[in-house]
């Protein structure tokens, strides 16, 4: 599955099992992730996407690690990733 086959409102999970939020928006390096119950959403880069299965996005990190991880603003272009992620199958 490729990034721009990921859906508004598919639901964003830690591999704890544990809700990070949904799916707000998607770009070629990241998925806008809003979070219930928080002002900021999570900017949450392509490479700690671990798996896709039935309109769920799993992480490679916990809920927790993934609240902590500094992604409340959005990357700066020179920090994007080389490769263009929007076609990475995960």
């Amino acid at each position: 599955m490729r990034m721009t086959d990921f859906q508004v409102g598919w639901v964003v999970l830690g591999n704890d099992g544990r809700r990070v939020g949904t799916v707000k928006g998607v770009t070629p390096h990241y998925i806008v992730t809003a979070r219930s119950g928080f002002a900021t959403d999570l900017y949450v880069p392509a490479s700690f996407i671990a798996n896709v299965e039935h309109g769920a996005i799993h992480l490679n990190l916990t809920q927790s690690d993934a609240s902590q991880m500094g992604w409340e603003q959005p990357p700066r272009d020179d920090e994007a990733e080389p490769e263009d992620d929007l076609h990475r199958h995960v």
